[in-house]
């Protein structure tokens, strides 16, 4: 009961390198707010040690607010690139 059907997905036919280059394609702004989030952390890592005199917990704070704000920044334009995209720049059939 065995077929020899060749069935060919082309999600199964791709390497993890093209997958993620057709992704970010299709979504531009994910890759830009992960970066943005790697970059924010990495420089309070880097500000962590010349912080003065303010406390730990509150220069972390400071750090997790700018890095979701970046985020949330980048889903915002991500989701009005996408309905501009979508509705106002669609050509007229």
């Amino acid at each position: 009961m065995s077929s020899n059907a060749d069935v060919s997905l082309p999600s199964y036919d791709e390497d993890q390198g093209s997958k993620l280059i057709r992704k970010a394609k299709d979504a531009p702004f994910v890759p830009i707010g992960v970066a943005g989030f790697a970059a924010i952390v990495a420089y309070g890592l880097y500000k962590l040690k010349s912080r003065g005199n303010t406390k730990m917990s509150v220069h972390l704070i400071h750090m997790r607010v700018a890095a979701q704000g970046f985020v949330v920044g980048a889903m915002t334009v991500g989701m009005g690139y996408s309905l501009y995209k979508e509705y106002w720049a669609k050509p007229k059939p």
